[in-house]
């Protein structure tokens, strides 16, 4: 288990190795944000549960996120017609005022509290499950270096849509098929149960 956590560490760091991202300015990212704060908030909080909270995210991450959206490595009709026309500077920009901003967490039901926090923690051996906290910290505030994304407090219903188009193989934005290869054999259950846990995690 030690060995393949450390391969997938390995794995994220080389990935993470690419050209260096362009410096955000908070200030005018958050008049280029103006448009997205309809889905995501103005302090990057949405309020619909199927659009994902940005504040506080890494900022390396979210202009990661929104590149693979302008470049169609990450499909989405929506995205793609918002994103159409910005420069990596202004993605830059929006990316650092949202990382500026804090997360409002979430709450997690008993319901599926002790199972949530079970995968979080520590994974599923016999379906070769890693914890998810290997990646992503054990408060969910992710790993900017290699740009996995902060988890905690994201809406429990956008975690478990993207957990299950990465089953499906609609997302494929993962380095080396990291999260695929993960969520294919977490069952439904298991991706209700971890998006719950995470939408209260902090």
């Amino acid at each position: 288990m030690k060995k393949g956590l450390l391969t997938i560490i390995a794995i994220g760091f080389t990935f993470a190795a690419g050209p260096i991202i362009a410096a955000g300015d908070i200030a005018a990212g958050k008049d280029k944000s103006a448009e997205c704060a309809a889905c995501h908030g103005v302090d990057g909080n949405s309020t619909e549960p199927s659009f994902p909270k940005l504040a506080g995210q890494a900022e390396s991450y979210l202009y990661k996120q929104l590149m693979d959206f302008t470049s169609g490595a990450r499909e989405s009709l929506i995205m793609a017609s918002l994103v159409k026309g910005l420069t990596p500077q202004d993605i830059a920009d929006i990316s650092a005022y949202y990382a500026s901003m804090k997360v409002k967490p979430g709450s997690v039901s008993k319901t599926f509290l002790a199972q949530g926090q079970k995968l979080y923690r520590g994974g599923n051996k016999e379906t070769g499950v890693p914890a998810c906290m290997a990646c992503h910290g054990p408060n969910g505030a992710g790993m900017p270096a290699a740009k996995w994304p902060a988890l905690s407090g994201q809406h429990a219903q956008y975690t478990e849509t993207q957990l299950e188009a990465f089953t499906s193989g609609d997302r494929s934005n993962d380095p080396n098929k990291m999260m695929r290869d993960i969520a294919a054999r977490l069952s439904a259950d298991e991706r209700q149960a971890v998006s719950a846990y995470i939408s209260g995690l902090h």
